[in-house]
């Protein structure tokens, strides 16, 4: 049956928000400040406001202070762990050297930051919003824009439940609810599926470059007290990925309690057709400087999620009828310092300011709102600015030559010296080579207590999906799945993803048969990525699947 043929209910607001994180709930936060009279919903895919959210962190206040002046006060479970010690180590096989911090620019400096669970500080946030009159519905995910005859955004669907894998209503099915609004905000995170259909639509990217990313994944341990220090935020570059010509870089983070936050970012333009994020990030782990501080400890989660690494040049048109992309939707990562809850959060804020005013003139479903103009005179401009050859610069000549040149690139720029020109990027898919060019990459076995295999790993992000529903992970054909993808790029779907959702079942004498296990899947969204032939579509699975992220 389609979309048009079901009843559905409709429910009028405001503003309704596309997803639940820091840039969603703070646009949500801030529309209240302004006019609380206005009726905001945000709509969260998750179980829960922070089920979905992933991140190292280490989060800049800066954007929090003006939300919340006086949030050190208020209870904000990201103010328990200052940081208090930084670290910036180049790793070789066996051994390290450290980085010295005058080598570095301002910017990159964490003082005054603070490390915790960027799911928990959603969790706050979400109260703070809730308290405010914001209508908070987890387990909604929005599946569907809608549009006014003049094609302007009218507000979102939310996703049907009770839909068998055959595409039947089973007897708990429920039609997904008519959201309209005055303006929609998506603040879906990166490579969001409803986010890719309006850049598409309005040619968003029209003036900027393709968006490129990196695949995060991360482990939460409890580790020995002895070996304990809060506050202590230590990252790496160099060995593993420098023996596959890929690039990235490690992070360990000492929080509160006793943890540790610890993961690893494959920057995913990498060619070699064989290489395995999550076996790096597992190889990684056994470094003697990084077992160091594991063994004796106890692996307690553990997830993945792709991130924006485009930066500033790849930042496409924010605004369009009806609606506005903010946070990862639009792509305000700050590679270098490996931060964007900041400038993901003033970006909701700008949007909200820009919304409260138009709506207050009188107007919808419109272009109106001064959003776009707000972020490129705003600070997330300046900062991403001065780090917009970072990435595009390590990509290109490489680990150790790329930091050298972007350190300087970066010097100069703070120094207001030479010009402000940004070196250019292809999408991610482009890079990948063919499979009988490069070697296969013999990667060592997961001991068990240190290394682990990744479907026990993925038992400790708690995903969960409802069975018998159709499948979010589509293939739009599946015979180039086995001409090209396996018989070209030699499958690498099996290895780029960090769940094992993918795999290549070959049987002797038969041909090689493609298998998703969607059950598995984290929502990173790195097979719509990273496919070759951009053959894998992710949508929106039934509300409330996915991971389930306690304190990440």
């Amino acid at each position: 049956m389609s979309a048009e043929a079901i009843e559905r209910e409709s429910m009028p607001c405001d503003v309704v928000i596309v997803g639940g994180g820091p840039a969603g709930l703070s646009a949500a936060i801030k529309l209240k400040q302004i006019n609380d009279e206005l009726e905001v919903v945000v709509l969260e895919k998750g179980s829960e406001i922070g089920a979905h959210i992933l991140s190292g962190a280490v989060v800049d206040p800066k954007a929090l202070n003006e939300l919340f002046p006086d949030w050190r006060e208020m209870d904000c479970p990201m103010a328990e762990t200052p940081v208090t010690d930084n670290w910036h180590w180049a790793l070789t096989k066996n051994g390290k050297w450290d980085m010295p911090h005058l080598m570095m620019p301002p910017l990159m400096s964490n003082a005054g930051c603070y490390t915790g669970s960027l799911g928990n500080m959603c969790r706050w946030l979400g109260e703070q919003a809730e308290a405010l009159g914001v209508m908070v519905f987890p387990g909604f995910p929005a599946a569907e824009v809608m549009f006014n005859d003049a094609g302007a955004v009218t507000g979102v669907i939310t996703q049907d439940m009770g839909i068998s894998e055959d595409g039947s209503h089973k007897g708990d099915f429920q039609p997904g609810m008519e959201i309209e609004a005055k303006y929609t905000l998506f603040a879906e995170g990166a490579r969001g599926h409803l986010t890719k259909q309006l850049k598409a639509k309005y040619d968003l990217e029209a003036d900027c470059q393709p968006q490129v990313y990196g695949l995060g994944i991360k482990e939460l341990w409890d580790i020995d007290p002895d070996k304990h220090e809060p506050g202590r935020v230590i990252h790496t570059q160099g060995w593993p990925l420098s023996e596959s010509d890929s690039w990235g870089g490690g992070f360990l983070y000492h929080q509160a309690n006793g943890q540790v936050a610890l993961g690893f970012v494959t920057a995913l333009d990498y060619a070699n057709p064989w290489v395995s994020p999550y076996q790096e990030f597992q190889r990684w782990k056994q470094h003697p400087a990084i077992r160091e501080y594991l063994e004796g400890g106890t692996r307690v989660a553990y997830g993945a999620r792709a991130i924006n690494e485009g930066g500033w040049q790849s930042v496409p048109k924010l605004a369009f009828p009806g609606g506005a992309l903010i946070g990862c939707a639009a792509g305000f990562v700050n590679v270098p310092r490996i931060k964007g809850s900041h400038t993901a959060m003033k970006s909701g804020m700008l949007a909200a300011e820009s919304l409260a005013a138009a709506i207050a003139a009188g107007s919808e479903h419109d272009e109106r709102m001064d959003y776009d103009a707000a972020v490129r005179s705003s600070w997330i401009a300046d900062e991403l600015k001065l780090v917009q050859n970072a990435q595009p610069a390590v990509a290109k000549f490489g680990g150790d030559v790329g930091t050298v040149l972007a350190g300087a690139d970066m010097w100069m720029r703070t120094l207001k010296i030479g010009l402000p020109i940004a070196m250019k990027h292809t999408p991610d898919y482009t890079h990948t080579g063919r499979a009988d060019l490069y070697p296969k990459i013999d990667y060592p076995k997961p001991d068990g207590k240190i290394s682990f295999d990744r479907l026990t790993n993925v038992a400790f992000s708690f995903t969960n999906h409802a069975e018998d529903q159709p499948v979010h992970l589509q293939l739009k054909d599946r015979d180039l799945q086995k001409v090209s993808e396996y018989d070209i790029f030699g499958g690498p779907s099996a290895r780029y993803c960090p769940a094992g959702v993918y795999e290549w079942i070959e049987e002797k004498g038969q041909e090689p048969k493609f298998q998703i296990n969607s059950q598995n899947c984290v929502h990173c969204k790195t097979c719509d990525i990273k496919d070759p032939n951009q053959n894998i579509n992710w949508v929106t699975p039934e509300g409330g699947g996915g991971p389930n992220y306690p304190n990440m």
